[in-house]
């Protein structure tokens, strides 16, 4: 993925600020624009074919929600751009999938950008979607990268009319689908949780080369986490604090819990980080010991064979006046004297805790 980043951003050299060039994941699919328009009375929902069917929601009364669904079309996003008054390196950032979390308050409108996180379930890995909210006075236009996100329930709530989300404003809607993204963090840290308690396990009972590949899979896992949420503190932060005229004072509680939320995420992803160097520490530790074992049962053998061997190799000098040589019971004494050393041999190790 890193490397596609740095290619895509090769073509902007040169090339002046505010030009739209898509950088990501080359994507060959048509740009799908939905919209759901409404009031505590009314709802409206549809996909829009033309991008000037836009323009006559614009100005309406209601609260309208305007998602779209790839990045990738240059005269698209060109045109809703220029019907919203967006600014160039607005639509810059938005067709730029490597942003980081941020918010920038254009007076008319706020612009903002969060990372989206879905778990693989077939590569046991996060993945990130670069998602990107406009909020003016009675409209919020997102952007995304691909088809498929966690807004659905946002999406019920305002087509049954359940909670607030009908009553409230634009700036309510922009709350609802933050704290969706922020609380979807939540499922990938509880899956990430519990791969790290079977790490731990697998740890104690059979260190192997397997589970420190998982661990360093993890650790990067977290890197990539933290890239993402850390920034999106700042960013609660100054929509909790107000300091807009499109942003009500009865929204900011809001914006507040989704803040404490955000705080939440970012210590469990610190705490796992931590476990997880712990991990490797263990895991160094456990190979350590286990050859330690090997070693001390490998001496241990060395060490009762040794007297052995020498009593084998002295009665094996061909000799011709050796005692004993002669003697009936030589072979069955000498075979008696070794098991004997080698028992009390093993007797004393034991006593002494070495076994």
């Amino acid at each position: 993925m890193v490397s596609r980043l740095i290619k895509g951003r090769s073509r902007k050299v040169g090339l002046p600020p505010g030009s739209p060039v898509h950088i990501g994941e080359e994507k060959i699919g048509e740009t799908k624009i939905t919209v759901l328009d409404y009031d505590e009375l009314h709802l409206q929902e549809k996909e829009i074919e033309r991008v000037d069917e836009i323009l006559q929601l614009k100005d309406s009364s209601t609260v309208t929600w305007i998602n779209v669904d790839g990045v990738h079309e240059v005269g698209i996003l060109q045109k809703i751009a220029d019907r919203f008054g967006l600014h160039p390196l607005v639509l810059e950032d938005i067709m730029n999938t490597d942003q980081r979390p941020k918010i920038e308050d254009f007076g008319e409108y706020i612009y903002v950008v969060l990372k989206m996180l879905y778990y693989d379930d077939e590569k046991t890995e996060a993945v990130t979607e670069q998602v990107s909210l406009i909020l003016s006075a009675r409209s919020v236009i997102s952007f995304q990268e691909r088809e498929g996100d966690v807004f659905d329930p946002v999406r019920d709530r305002v087509r049954t009319g359940r909670g607030l989300i009908r009553k409230m404003g634009a700036d309510y809607l922009v709350y609802a689908l933050i704290d969706s993204i922020v609380d979807n963090y939540f499922t990938i840290l509880e899956k990430l949780g519990e791969k790290i308690e079977f790490l731990e396990d697998e740890l104690v009972s059979n260190p192997a080369i397997e589970t420190l590949q998982e661990i360093h899979k993890l650790k990067r896992d977290m890197i990539f986490l933290r890239k993402s949420v850390w920034p999106l503190r700042e960013v609660i932060s100054r929509l909790e604090r107000g300091g807009s005229q499109l942003i009500k004072e009865g929204t900011v509680i809001y914006f507040r819990d989704v803040y404490d939320h955000t705080i939440q995420v970012i210590d469990a992803i610190e705490t796992f980080r931590d476990m997880l160097s712990g991990m490797l520490d263990i895991y160094l530790s456990s190979v350590s010991n286990r050859m330690n074992e090997v070693m001390k049962v490998l001496t241990i053998i060395a060490t009762i064979f040794i007297p052995l061997t020498l009593i084998a190799g002295v009665y094996g000098m061909n000799f011709r006046y050796m005692p004993e040589l002669e003697s009936q019971w030589s072979y069955p004494t000498v075979l008696l004297v070794m098991l004997a050393i080698g028992i009390l041999m093993l007797v004393y190790f034991r006593k002494k805790k070495w076994l």
